[in-house]
This record gives C-alpha cells, structure tokens and sequence, in this order.
C-alpha cells in the first residue's frame, strides 16, 4: 500500500508541477502581448493621429534644429535676439524708423572712421567693406508671405462657402479669440508671444508628448461630449435650406 500511495503521489505531484508552470507560461504570455499592445498603443494614440516625430513635423531641416534647442548656443541667442528687440519696442517706446536711423548713422561712422584712420596709419586709404543685401531674399520674403496670405483667404473662402456648420463656428471662434488677444496687447507683443510660443512649446512638447497626449486626448474627448449635446439639442433642430438653383432648358 505505501508503494502505490508514493506511487500516486508522485504522480499527482508531477501533474500539479505542469499545470502550474503551463499557467506561469499563460500568465506571462498574457501579460507581454498586454505590454506589447500598450506599446503599440502609445504609439499609435498620438495628438492629431501624429506618427512622425516632432523633429520631422517642423521640417526636419536647420529651423527644426533651432525650435528644438538642439543647439543650444543657436537657439538661445535667437530668443535673446527676440527679446532684446521686443524691449527696445515695447519697453524702452522705440520706434521701427528711429532705430533704423540711427543703425544707418552707427554704420556710417564706423565707415567713415575705418577710411581715415586706414589713410593716417598706411598712407592709402583701404577700401572699407560693402553691405549689400541681395535681391532675392526680398523676393523670397515677397512671394512666402503672398503665399500665406492667399492660402489663409482661401481656406477662410472655402470654410464660409462650404456650407459646414461646425468648420465655420470653429473659424468665428478663433478669429474672435485672436480679436480679443490683439485687444489686449499691440501686434509686436502678439508676433514676440508667439515667437516665445514657438520657441518652448515644440520642446516641452518633445519631452512630455505622452502626458500632453493623454490629457489632449481627454480634454477631445469631453468637447466632443459637449458638442453631441449641443448638436442633438439645438443644432440639429435648425432648419437646413436648399440651395439648389432651378434648371433652365
């Protein structure tokens, strides 16, 4: 009798050890496609359906390089140059003419003390160094900003002609939104809050894009919310107009 109940007990014992080692094996199979498909999640769940980097969204080229900060030297010495022209503007009641005044004035007496004292110290006068922008960078500039502005028209054009309820309410929001902000501040305080805006938030966002996402993808979701409502309790009841014109034979 103690034969066959050590017998069966190891059997029994060898039966418990795979069963437990098949669930370990269930488990942690289970949990590593959990992880995977977080992963993949994460990936995927982006602001906007984004799936390229930051870096590449900005152009990818030396101005991404700058926004990002990833030289540090480059990109600190923009924002300084920003800042130290928005305080001799805003702070100091410069204005644009004044200081073009008197950058020509400095410009010529730095050419005009280069000529004489070359002339006192070789005898000859050397030939003082010429600044001359070239044509094309006006042009470039010309043709960029026309650009924007006819894109901006157009789609303001096509929002107002499309006949979308909720593109056109997003549209007079934000032109809203933006009369109110000049409001507050003139048009060199918005251009060098949006500088500093460019210059910070593309890092930040770098550094934090899942945080950023997820409470994004939160806030999304309870607009949405609010929107179903607002659609199903007043938007939808408004009576829809056909602008379907006759046909003349």
């Amino acid at each position: 009798m103690s034969e066959k109940i050590t017998a069966e007990d190891i059997l029994h014992n060898i039966a418990e050890t795979l069963a437990e080692q098949g669930q370990k094996a269930k488990s942690v199979s289970f949990f590593g496609e959990d992880s995977k498909s977080s992963s993949v999640a994460s990936q995927i769940n982006r602001l906007f359906g984004r799936q390229k980097p930051v870096h590449h969204i900005l152009g990818g080229g030396k101005s991404a390089d700058v926004l990002l900060w990833r030289n540090k030297k480059i990109s600190a010495s923009v924002l300084s140059g920003a800042t130290i022209i928005w305080v001799l503007f805003e702070w100091l009641n410069y204005h644009f003419l004044t200081l073009v005044c008197f950058a020509l004035v400095l410009g010529m007496l730095a050419q005009f003390i280069w000529t004489n004292a070359s002339g006192f110290v070789n005898r000859s006068s050397s030939r003082v160094p010429r600044l001359v922008l070239p044509e094309e960078l006006f042009v470039n500039i010309a043709v960029s900003v026309g650009a924007e502005v006819n894109r901006a028209l157009g789609y303001l054009q096509d929002v107002a002609c499309e006949g979308n309820l909720k593109h056109f309410l997003v549209a007079v929001v934000s032109l809203w939104a933006g009369a109110v902000i000049s409001s507050w501040c003139n048009f060199i305080t918005v251009l060098y809050i949006g500088f500093v805006a460019a210059h910070t938030l593309p890092i930040l966002y770098e550094k934090y894009e899942d945080e950023v996402d997820g409470f994004a993808y939160k806030v999304l979701d309870q607009l949405r919310g609010h929107y179903q409502k607002l659609d199903s309790s007043v938007l939808s009841k408004i009576p829809k107009g056909s602008f379907k014109g006759k046909k003349y034979e």
